[in-house]
């Protein structure tokens, strides 16, 4: 996604190392480098470090994988990328992109504010490998939707068949696409809106964000279609080696990010009605409530393999049905 670069160093951010400090490297992942959206945001977020005592130096990676393989060779202290890959380092932060978990915006601010709060401090740090990480922020990407080059695919038993482009490294989105009897297309964050557009593959998801940078227009053509019904939320997500960075920085950073989210969330709300009238398929509610049941059927089975966080979990259910106490599933157990 060539600027899915987007928002997914959307959020990026720097690390920061007390005055006393050399300076600390975070690599961004941005599609565009240092002219795109997550780099500049990123630089934002680096100005303000500097009243922490933090001295960032900023790396732009537009290669995902490149940036986290130099975070994992200490070429990085800090890296900024999308909580897809990101779940790697912390299960309970990378599960908020579970499949159904947050249908709105809305619900996305509050599950990223709770995860945030300093009460939740203590989950934020992992210890893998005898090495600790901290999620030092995490930033809003908007809600992905199903994009498809034929609108007569317009059911989930049409999908049966159909190729489908997903990340190769995220097992969640194989899993779901395998459920609904459509062909999983391996790809990367940089070709699998690219695979879409030529014809490679017959349907893919993608927030708004995406849509104007990567052109998925060109894919929908004259024939295609959205469906105007929220998949997952996808987040970008910061993580660092605290010991590399001064005492306090990883709820300062949170904070920092806390603060921005109304700003982040205006800006998605404004992509995703950009999107022409056209393109939208609007679902009726019969066909809502069944895609509804099939993302939390496949959420919990994602959930007993251990691909999402069950805490996260009922983080995420106690923040939907607080905003639909009529929601099915908020009389149901499981979550």
């Amino acid at each position: 996604m060539k600027k899915i670069a987007f928002a997914i160093a959307a959020t990026s951010i720097a690390g920061f190392a007390s005055t006393a400090q050399a300076a600390v490297n975070v690599c961004v992942f941005d599609l565009l480098g240092k002219s795109g959206e997550s780099f500049q945001m990123a630089q934002e977020w680096a100005l303000a470090a500097k009243s922490w005592g933090a001295d960032v130096n900023l790396i732009p990676r537009q290669d995902e994988a490149v940036a986290d393989n130099d975070f994992k060779a200490g070429k990085c202290d800090g890296v900024f990328m999308t909580a897809m890959r990101a779940r790697q380092y912390n299960k309970f932060v990378g599960s908020l992109d579970s499949l159904g978990g947050v249908p709105s915006n809305a619900i996305a601010q509050k599950a990223i504010t709770f995860a945030l709060d300093g009460r939740n401090a203590a989950k934020m740090i992992t210890n893998l490998g005898g090495k600790k990480y901290e999620v030092a922020g995490i930033a809003p990407l908007g809600s992905a939707f199903i994009f498809v080059r034929d609108k007569s695919i317009n059911s989930i038993e049409k999908a049966a068949g159909k190729k489908f482009a997903v990340l190769s490294y995220d097992a969640a989105q194989k899993v779901m696409v395998q459920r609904v009897g459509a062909q999983a297309v391996p790809s990367d964050i940089s070709n699998f809106v690219a695979k879409f557009n030529n014809g490679q593959v017959d349907m893919v998801g993608a927030p708004a964000y995406a849509y104007k940078p990567l052109e998925i227009y060109k894919g929908l053509g004259t024939n295609g279609t959205m469906f105007n019904f929220p998949v997952l939320q996808v987040t970008a997500d910061f993580i660092v080696r605290p010991e590399k960075f001064p005492a306090g920085f990883g709820q300062k950073s949170r904070d920092w990010f806390i603060k921005n989210l109304p700003k982040s969330l205006s800006m998605i709300n404004r992509m995703e009605a950009g999107i022409p009238a056209k393109y939208k398929l609007n679902l009726s509610a019969e066909e809502k409530l069944k895609y509804q049941k099939l993302l939390r059927e496949g959420r919990m089975d994602l959930t007993r393999q251990g691909i999402y966080d069950p805490g996260m979990m009922t983080v995420l259910k106690k923040a939907r049905c607080a905003v639909d106490r009529t929601n099915f599933e908020c009389s149901m157990g499981g979550e």
